[in-house]
């Protein structure tokens, strides 16, 4: 009797573990013909001397030897990093200061949501092509509001910063709606309570709400970070990696290396050190957002 128990409840179990693999057969499919497969073909073509037209070659860690001790590379790098610093903090405190407001039911708050997601739900590529317009110097809307001619675009020092600034616009409605979510998933009775033991506005924001608001501001930040280094419409629309390779970031040289240049093994190898780079960062933050993060409560 003791037998047949033992084996009937290792059919179940391998019954159920048929069932679960085969509802996640359909999302693993994606996962590894969309995502796994091409990671290891971008590793693959990494070794390799290939231009899109001639026979491809094995050249082993030349094209990594060639990356890495190219300054061009390294500027773009820096270029990515400085980025990144200028886009991610900006956009993310603008998206709480916003969705703060926008979750105390002022008038109007409704219309503002929709406003605000509608830069990020449109086309990157058109409002990049719509932000040179109002950039340009010399028949540009921003230049002709404030009367004063200035060169944002190609300014080597003001080039980076505008670039940030149309991709800030750009994604904060994104970084909104996410912290919008998190506020109001705040448990009412929670906030009640700090409030009858006394907790005033700012104290009730910094000790109660951004505390509960840490598994949404890990989403936001990872998904930001991995956003920001991967750039490439906005600046391709804008700069086009100009002037003198001050927005050159990392996604344009990955792209002027395998479609202009056609060396795809150097691409390939960009690539990859983007892939390190970004898989580095999000263990980073996992790392320090694990035992900082409360998902349940009591």
């Amino acid at each position: 009797m003791a037998g047949s128990g033992v084996a009937r409840r290792g059919a179940i179990r391998r019954r159920n573990a048929l069932t679960g693999y085969s509802l996640l057969a359909p999302s693993l499919f994606g996962v590894v013909c969309f995502l796994l497969l091409p990671v290891l073909v971008v590793v693959w073509l990494s070794f390799q001397s290939w231009d899109l037209i001639g026979p491809i070659s094995y050249v082993g860690l030349d094209n990594y030897r060639s990356v890495l001790t190219d300054g061009v590379f390294g500027n773009s790098l820096l270029v990515t990093l400085v980025f990144v610093a200028l886009v991610v903090p900006i956009q993310t405190a603008i998206g709480l200061w916003a969705a703060t407001l926008l979750t105390r039911g002022l008038p109007g708050s409704a219309w503002f949501r929709t406003i605000y997601v509608l830069p990020w739900i449109a086309a990157p590529l058109a409002l990049g092509v719509v932000w040179k317009w109002i950039l340009a110097p010399t028949d540009g809307a921003l230049n002709t509001l404030i009367g004063q001619r200035i060169e944002w675009l190609s300014d080597p020092s003001l080039a980076l910063p505008s670039v940030a600034a149309v991709v800030i616009w750009t994604n904060v409605g994104y970084v909104t709606l996410f912290f919008m979510a998190g506020l109001l998933n705040i448990p009412d009775q929670v906030l009640e309570a700090a409030r009858i033991d006394g907790a005033g506005g700012m104290s009730l924001f910094w000790q109660i709400k951004l505390p509960l608001l840490r598994p949404t501001m890990f989403f936001v930040l990872v998904t930001t970070v991995i956003s920001a280094f991967q750039v490439f419409d906005q600046v391709y629309a804008l700069t086009q990696g100009g002037p003198a390779r001050t927005t050159d970031v990392v996604a344009a040289r990955i792209y002027y290396e395998a479609f202009s240049a056609f060396d795809l093994g150097r691409a390939a190898v960009m690539a990859v050190v983007l892939l390190v780079i970004l898989v580095t960062i999000t263990l980073a933050q996992q790392l320090y957002f694990r035992r900082r993060v409360t998902y349940e409560m009591e």
